[in-house]
C-alpha cells in the first residue's frame, strides 16, 4: 500500500514537473499607456514579470517601470542583451528604463540567471 502511494505522487509530481518546463503557458501582454506624447508599463517582479510581454508603439518614448516584489537573487537583476542593459532592480522600489522605440522589433529581457523572460515588441 505504502508503496503505490509513493509511486502515484512520483508520477504526480514528474508530471508537474514537466508541465512546468515544457507546458504551454499562456502568455501575458499588455499594451503601454500613452501620456502627453511618452508611453509607459508598469512590470511587477515577483516569481516572473507580470505582465511578460509589453507592447509599445513604435516612434513615441517609452520607460518601462520594474516595480521589484520579490527578493529572490535571480530576479535582482533585469538584462536586456540587445540593448546592452543589466539592471540590478534591488537598489530602489521601482527601476526606469528608456527602451528605443526608433524600429519595430521584439527586445527580450531576463533575469540575471535567465531563467525568467519576457519580451518588449515595438510595432
Amino acid at each position: 500500500m505504502q508503496s503505490t502511494i509513493i509511486l502515484i505522487l512520483s508520477l504526480l509530481l514528474i508530471g508537474a514537473i514537466i508541465w512546468w518546463f515544457f507546458g504551454n503557458h499562456e502568455e501575458q501582454a499588455v499594451a503601454a499607456t500613452k501620456n502627453a506624447g511618452h508611453q509607459t508599463a508598469n512590470i511587477v517582479v515577483k516569481g516572473g514579470y507580470s505582465p511578460s510581454t509589453v507592447v509599445l508603439k513604435k516612434g513615441v518614448p517609452a520607460t518601462l517601470n520594474f516595480d521589484m516584489k520579490d527578493s529572490t537573487a535571480c530576479l535582482s537583476h533585469i538584462v536586456f542583451d540587445k540593448l546592452g542593459i543589466d539592471r540590478d532592480l534591488t537598489k530602489q522600489a521601482q527601476t526606469s528604463i528608456e527602451i528605443p522605440t526608433d524600429q519595430a522589433r521584439e527586445i527580450d529581457f531576463a533575469c540575471g540567471m535567465n531563467m525568467f523572460h519576457g519580451k518588449v515588441v515595438v510595432k
